[in-house]
Order: structure tokens, then sequence, then C-alpha cells
């Protein structure tokens, strides 16, 4: 026969939950079911099953619904209470129930008592932050490599808290930041989704700022033709808040990939640079010749020649004397950036200039020339015999404040030696 439902006084314990509704993005289709099973779940544990029962959600009006399904059957012939209910008790709640009818009667979620509640709210808290994990990791687990704006939330020794436009918690590792960041609660500020962690169903989503992905999305932002694929990044190498270098290939002829990505009087990179902290950024054409790439890389010093080990990766680079320092960089900053572009271990040497080989130091001509006069001579600059023996006659005596008698018995020895 079908089931007639009684009728109650109407709780109002869906507005302790109401909160989560609120308080977390979650739509109202998924918070009813949500609020479903966690009933079903604490009906269970009290009652051992919660098939004989009816749960409505009602979110419109901010209520619940609990219904217990009972057979009506003779008095003194109950089995089991929660499925079965006495005739005469029956006919309490409606004189016209008759044996073998179902009873659904209105079940007032308060009487299962405080522990129910409170198991109820910490099933539902519990499911809801399941859900938030979940909707966390999805929205983010296709999005490395993006670059995403959040304002800061909170400061630590090890890491920054970001929060994105839905408060969702991001996070910036200290390995992440470029050393001379500074960051202050409130203000937004740029970075490249790193990765996204899901350990035991608990996201955390990585950002970072040294990241070459991060240099990567900034000029795909900045060049048209990169975004639209008329241009390659092929490879980038950062150190991250002072210098990186970028190598890039047209496939348009008519395109200069360089220039493209500088811009007129470097317009497409000033943006960048200061994002990235005043990071000076080097941009190169790729090639396929290591020699002519290595040569780019090692950019502004102009190089000699190159010797390949291409089996293990190994490029001896020769350069003059004055162009060594440009090749190394401050710091080492502009090889190790080349070595890492190119990945290629580069060692530098200095072009041999026979010349100046066969040149000999003032100080070696000690035993006959006497100190004092070496001195003088070193004071002006000239530390070598060639040097002093290219110099003016004149600027050696008034310069070195010798006389002159002394100054032509030390190009007499010195020109002795080399005619020797």
């Amino acid at each position: 026969m079908a089931a007639r439902k009684t009728a109650d006084s109407k709780p109002n314990m869906f507005e302790m939950f109401k909160e989560f509704k609120e308080n977390k993005n979650i739509d109202g289709t998924t918070l009813v079911s949500v609020l479903e099973e966690s009933f079903r779940n604490v009906i269970s544990k009290i009652f051992g099953t919660d098939e004989n029962f009816d749960v409505i959600v009602n979110p419109d009006k901010g209520d619940f619904e609990i219904y217990q399904n009972r057979i009506v059957v003779p008095d003194g012939e109950v089995n089991d209470p929660n499925k079965e209910i006495a005739l005469s008790e029956a006919q309490k709640l409606d004189e016209d129930y008759e044996l073998d009818e179902e009873v659904s009667e209105r079940i007032q979620f308060e009487k299962f008592g405080r522990r129910a509640i409170l198991n109820l709210r910490q099933t539902l808290a519990s499911k809801i932050l399941e859900l938030e994990h979940d909707s966390l990791y999805n929205k983010y687990k296709d999005r490395v490599g993006q670059i995403i704006s959040g304002e800061v939330y909170q400061t630590w020794k090890r890491e920054v808290l970001i929060v994105d436009d839905e408060n969702n918690e991001l996070i910036l590792p200290k390995s992440e930041q470029i050393p001379s960041d500074q960051y202050r609660k409130g203000e937004t500020i740029r970075a490249v989704i790193l990765r996204v962690d899901n350990e035991n169903n608990n996201p955390k989503i990585i950002l970072s700022r040294t990241s070459p992905m991060f240099l990567e999305r900034l000029l795909e932002g900045e060049v048209p033709e990169i975004n639209d694929g008329l241009i390659s990044i092929k490879k980038i190498a950062r150190m991250p808040g002072e210098r990186a270098k970028v190598a890039v290939e047209s496939y348009d002829d008519r395109i200069d990939p360089v220039g493209a990505c500088v811009g007129v009087k470097g317009s497409r990179v000033h943006g960048i640079v200061r994002e990235l902290c005043n990071e000076n950024i080097d941009v190169i054409n790729y090639t396929t010749n290591i020699k002519l790439y290595i040569q780019r890389a090692l950019s502004p010093a102009k190089v000699s020649s190159i010797s390949i080990n291409e089996e293990d990766r190994k490029a001896e680079v020769y350069l003059k004397p004055e162009e060594v320092s440009l090749a190394i960089g401050r710091g080492g900053l502009n090889i190790k950036l080349a070595s890492m572009l190119t990945e290629y271990t580069i060692d530098v040497f200095r072009e041999v200039d026979e010349e100046a080989e066969e040149d000999i130091y003032l100080d070696e001509f000690a035993d006959e020339v006497d100190q004092w006069v070496i001195d003088s001579i070193k004071r002006i600059g000239l530390d070598t015999a060639k040097a002093v023996l290219k110099a003016p006659r004149e600027m050696l005596v008034e310069k070195a404040d010798l006389e002159e008698e002394t100054v032509d018995n030390l190009l007499s020895i010195l020109r002795a030696e080399f005619e020797n």
C-alpha cells in the first residue's frame, strides 16, 4: 500500500550548515548531494542502516526532512523497532493505518542527540573539505606553465602564501623567489604555476618566479610574433634577478627574431626587465652550428677561435686578452649562462701573443739595473722591457724623473738582451 507521511514541526538545522554554502565555492546541486550523504552516514551509525530512511534536502527553503519508513505489524510482534511499528502505535499517528501498511514518520534530527549533531557537522565538514581539494586540484592540474596573478596574504621565512581571485591558497617557496623580491601583504604579484602536488588528496599549488618558464611566458605576452608561432624560443638560461640569455629562432626570413623580441629601443623587454627586478636579458639568434652558437652565447665578448669536443660536450674558446673578462663576466656570470644555454662546458683561454710571450719583466734585470731605477719606471706603468723600449725617451726622463744618462744606460741594457 502507498505510504502516508505524518506531519511534524519543521526543524531549522539547515542554518547550521548554511555557512558551508556561503563560504565555500560549491554549487547547490553538489551541496545537496553532500548534505544527504552526510545525513545518511550518521543515520547508518545510529541504526545500522539507512535503507528505510528518506532524506529530503530543501535548499530553497533552507531546511531538510528525514522520514523513517516502517511496516505496521500486529501488537506484540515487533522484532525490529527500526523497521517495524505496532498497529496500536501506528494508529496513534493516524487511525486509518492497517496491518502491512508502510508508515513514513517525520523524524526530528535533534532527537538523535548532541553527539549525532556533532558527528553530522564533522562528516559534512570532512566531505566539504574533500570537495574543495578536488575542485582546487582539477582547477590547476592542467594549468602548469601558465602565469597567474595573486594577492600576497602572508609572508614567512621559507615561503609566501598567495591567494587567487577565489581565495584558493597558492605557495611561492623561497627557492622560487627572485633574491631581490620583496613582498608586502595585499600587493599583487605574478608568477608561473610550476607544479601541482596532490599528496593524500591535499593539493598544493607551487608557483615560481625563477623558472625559465616564467620568462618564456612573459616574452610570449610581450612579443606577438612568438604567440603567433612566427618566432620560437629555443632555450632560456637564467640567473634570476641578475641576467638571462634567450636563444630565439624565426620561421619567417623577413623577421629578425632578436629585433622582434627586444623591440624598438628595448621597448618589448623593458617591462619584463622591471618585472624580474632589473634582470638583464640577452637575446641571441639560435643556430645548429654549435661553434657559432657558443660564439653568440658568449656575447658581448668577441671570440677568436673555438675547439669543440662533441663527445664530452666541451668547448675551448680562445680570445684576445682584452676580451677574456667580457667572456667570463662579473662573477663568472656570462660564461655560466653561455654554458647553460648551449649545454656545453666552456673553457676560456687567452690567445697566445708570440711577441708578448718573448717580452721580459723589468724585475728580471735587477742584477744589471739598480732596483730604484726599475721602481721608477714601473711607477709610470711600464712593467716589461719591450714596453720601455717602445716608450719615447723623453717620457722616460720626464715622467720617471731619471737622468738622461741613467735612461740611456737602461735602454742599452734592454736592447742588448733582445739582440742576444
